[in-house]
């Protein structure tokens, strides 16, 4: 089932995730309508928050992803789950890259983010696992799990951009953008 993505100024977006506690039945139907939901909306990564639900939980998918300024480092990895995750490295190394987001439609920023990260996660067979990524996984992990924490991209550009777009996102919070798919905003 495809879910409505919750957009910048619901609150949701701000509050930080509570740990999923273990498999069920509706998780996976969850994980399944979350994949659903990124797919018809043109994402690479959807976090638990972003369609409503205050859970350690986010999903990616770079199968269809193909940017030549951005490879995917990772290529053994096509679609994962990411349960309950902690990110415990990161690298020194920055690169700056624009971003899009599901929950700020029509805004694409630069974000400098570490180029290299370790991250220990449950996947959806809560299988637990410890593994580095790179170029585009390494972004889009990083992306998603700031979702976790009650962040969103946007919070991590420059002050003189964030006064560029404020608003923009402003107008975002009052229902004021435009965008493909189902939202919602509370």
């Amino acid at each position: 089932m495809i879910l409505p993505i919750y957009v910048n100024g619901s609150e949701i977006l701000k509050q930080t995730a509570k740990p999923v506690e273990g498999p069920s039945a509706e998780l996976n139907k969850l994980i399944d309508d979350m994949f659903e939901t990124m797919f018809a909306a043109d994402g690479i990564g959807l976090a638990a928050p972003q369609i409503g639900k205050q859970m350690k939980l986010f999903v990616v998918s770079l199968e269809e992803y193909d940017n030549e300024d951005f490879p995917n480092d990772t290529p053994e990895f096509v679609r994962e789950t990411f349960i309950n995750p902690e990110i415990i490295e990161s690298s020194e190394e920055t690169c700056p890259f624009k971003e899009g987001c599901l929950s700020v439609p029509g805004i694409n920023e630069n974000v400098n983010r570490p180029k290299e990260i370790t991250i220990r996660y449950l996947d959806r067979d809560f299988n637990e696992h410890e593994t580095h990524f790179t170029g585009m996984w390494a972004r889009v992990i990083q992306h998603e799990y700031d979702h976790l924490l009650g962040r969103i991209f946007t919070d991590s550009i420059s002050t003189l951009r964030k006064q560029l777009i404020s608003s923009k996102l402003k107008a975002m919070t009052h229902g004021k953008y435009s965008a493909r798919y189902r939202t919602k905003i509370k």
